[in-house]
Protein backbone atom coordinates (compact mmCIF):
# COMPACT_ATOMS: atom_id res chain seq x y z
CA UNK A 1 0.00 0.00 0.00
CA UNK A 2 1.23 3.47 -0.85
CA UNK A 3 1.93 5.82 2.04
CA UNK A 4 1.44 9.56 1.77
CA UNK A 5 1.73 12.50 4.13
CA UNK A 6 -0.05 15.82 3.79
CA UNK A 7 1.92 18.54 5.54
CA UNK A 8 0.39 21.97 6.02
CA UNK A 9 0.74 25.32 7.72
CA UNK A 10 -2.45 27.17 8.63
CA UNK A 11 -3.34 30.37 10.43
CA UNK A 12 -7.14 30.49 10.36
CA UNK A 13 -7.90 26.83 9.54
CA UNK A 14 -8.62 27.21 5.82
CA UNK A 15 -5.42 25.49 4.67
CA UNK A 16 -6.02 22.68 7.16
CA UNK A 17 -9.46 22.10 5.60
CA UNK A 18 -7.85 21.82 2.17
CA UNK A 19 -5.13 19.50 3.52
CA UNK A 20 -7.77 17.22 5.03
CA UNK A 21 -9.78 17.24 1.78
CA UNK A 22 -6.66 16.17 -0.16
CA UNK A 23 -6.01 13.40 2.38
CA UNK A 24 -9.62 12.22 2.10
CA UNK A 25 -9.37 12.02 -1.69
CA UNK A 26 -6.19 9.95 -1.47
CA UNK A 27 -7.66 7.64 1.17
CA UNK A 28 -10.60 6.92 -1.15
CA UNK A 29 -8.01 5.58 -3.63
CA UNK A 30 -6.58 3.19 -1.04
CA UNK A 31 -3.61 5.28 0.04
CA UNK A 32 -2.63 5.31 3.73
CA UNK A 33 -2.41 9.03 4.56
CA UNK A 34 -1.15 11.01 7.54
CA UNK A 35 -2.18 14.66 7.75
CA UNK A 36 0.14 16.72 9.96
CA UNK A 37 0.81 20.38 10.74
CA UNK A 38 4.28 21.41 9.55
CA UNK A 39 5.59 22.26 13.02
CA UNK A 40 4.68 18.75 14.26
CA UNK A 41 6.48 16.78 11.51
CA UNK A 42 9.50 14.61 12.32
CA UNK A 43 11.42 15.18 9.08
CA UNK A 44 13.58 12.09 9.65
CA UNK A 45 10.45 9.93 9.23
CA UNK A 46 9.63 11.38 5.80
CA UNK A 47 11.79 8.72 4.14
CA UNK A 48 9.02 6.23 5.07
CA UNK A 49 6.54 7.90 2.69
CA UNK A 50 6.13 7.43 -1.05
CA UNK A 51 4.37 10.75 -1.60
CA UNK A 52 4.57 14.15 0.08
CA UNK A 53 1.84 16.77 -0.28
CA UNK A 54 2.87 20.13 1.16
CA UNK A 55 0.92 23.36 1.38
CA UNK A 56 0.30 26.56 3.24
CA UNK A 57 -1.36 29.94 3.14
CA UNK A 58 0.00 32.63 0.88
CA UNK A 59 1.49 35.39 3.05
CA UNK A 60 3.06 38.55 1.63
CA UNK A 61 2.79 37.14 -1.92
CA UNK A 62 4.63 33.90 -1.06
CA UNK A 63 5.42 31.17 1.45
CA UNK A 64 4.58 31.78 5.13
CA UNK A 65 7.42 31.98 7.67
CA UNK A 66 6.44 28.72 9.43
CA UNK A 67 6.36 26.88 6.08
CA UNK A 68 9.71 28.39 5.04
CA UNK A 69 11.20 27.08 8.30
CA UNK A 70 9.76 23.62 7.59
CA UNK A 71 11.06 23.59 4.00
CA UNK A 72 14.52 24.48 5.31
CA UNK A 73 14.41 21.37 7.56
CA UNK A 74 13.76 19.20 4.49
CA UNK A 75 17.33 19.85 3.35
CA UNK A 76 18.53 17.52 6.13
CA UNK A 77 16.75 14.40 4.78
CA UNK A 78 17.10 12.42 1.56
CA UNK A 79 13.75 12.72 -0.19
CA UNK A 80 15.19 12.87 -3.69
CA UNK A 81 13.03 11.02 -6.22
CA UNK A 82 9.94 10.92 -4.01
CA UNK A 83 6.67 12.11 -5.53
CA UNK A 84 5.34 15.49 -4.43
CA UNK A 85 2.50 17.96 -4.87
CA UNK A 86 2.27 21.55 -3.58
CA UNK A 87 -0.81 23.60 -2.77
CA UNK A 88 -1.81 26.85 -1.14
CA UNK A 89 -4.69 29.06 -0.08
CA UNK A 90 -4.88 32.60 -1.39
CA UNK A 91 -7.05 35.46 -2.59
CA UNK A 92 -8.55 35.31 -6.07
CA UNK A 93 -6.28 37.91 -7.65
CA UNK A 94 -3.26 37.80 -9.91
CA UNK A 95 -1.68 40.19 -7.39
CA UNK A 96 -2.01 37.69 -4.53
CA UNK A 97 1.13 35.69 -5.29
CA UNK A 98 1.34 31.98 -4.50
CA UNK A 99 2.84 29.97 -1.67
CA UNK A 100 2.29 26.81 -3.75
CA UNK A 101 4.61 28.08 -6.45
CA UNK A 102 7.41 28.67 -3.94
CA UNK A 103 6.84 25.34 -2.19
CA UNK A 104 6.90 23.51 -5.52
CA UNK A 105 10.15 25.23 -6.54
CA UNK A 106 11.78 24.15 -3.26
CA UNK A 107 10.57 20.55 -3.68
CA UNK A 108 11.94 20.43 -7.25
CA UNK A 109 15.24 21.79 -5.94
CA UNK A 110 15.38 18.90 -3.48
CA UNK A 111 15.09 16.46 -6.39
CA UNK A 112 11.48 15.48 -5.84
CA UNK A 113 9.22 14.43 -8.71
CA UNK A 114 6.29 16.87 -9.05
CA UNK A 115 3.20 14.85 -10.07
CA UNK A 116 0.93 17.81 -10.86
CA UNK A 117 1.50 21.59 -10.97
CA UNK A 118 0.67 23.37 -7.69
CA UNK A 119 -2.96 24.28 -7.08
CA UNK A 120 -4.57 27.11 -5.13
CA UNK A 121 -7.68 27.09 -2.98
CA UNK A 122 -9.37 30.48 -3.05
CA UNK A 123 -10.40 32.25 0.15
CA UNK A 124 -12.88 35.12 0.32
CA UNK A 125 -11.15 37.23 3.00
CA UNK A 126 -7.95 37.31 5.01
CA UNK A 127 -9.44 34.90 7.54
CA UNK A 128 -11.64 33.03 5.07
CA UNK A 129 -13.97 31.41 4.50
CA UNK A 130 -12.98 29.26 1.55
CA UNK A 131 -14.86 29.87 -1.69
CA UNK A 132 -17.71 27.43 -2.18
CA UNK A 133 -16.63 24.12 -3.70
CA UNK A 134 -12.94 24.37 -2.77
CA UNK A 135 -12.92 21.39 -0.38
CA UNK A 136 -14.70 19.20 -2.93
CA UNK A 137 -12.29 20.30 -5.66
CA UNK A 138 -9.26 19.40 -3.53
CA UNK A 139 -10.78 16.05 -2.55
CA UNK A 140 -10.96 15.30 -6.28
CA UNK A 141 -7.36 16.46 -6.75
CA UNK A 142 -6.35 14.15 -3.89
CA UNK A 143 -7.92 11.27 -5.77
CA UNK A 144 -5.93 12.14 -8.89
CA UNK A 145 -2.44 13.03 -7.66
CA UNK A 146 -1.35 9.84 -5.92
CA UNK A 147 -1.23 7.72 -9.11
Amino acid sequence: MKRAIVIYDTKFGNTEKIARALACGMEKQGVKVDCVKADEVDVDKLVEYDFLVIGGPTHAFGVSKPMKAFLEKLRSVDIKGKKAFAFDTKYKSWLAGSAGKGIEKTLKGLGMSIVKPHSSAIIKGSEGPLEEGMEEMFERIGGEVQN
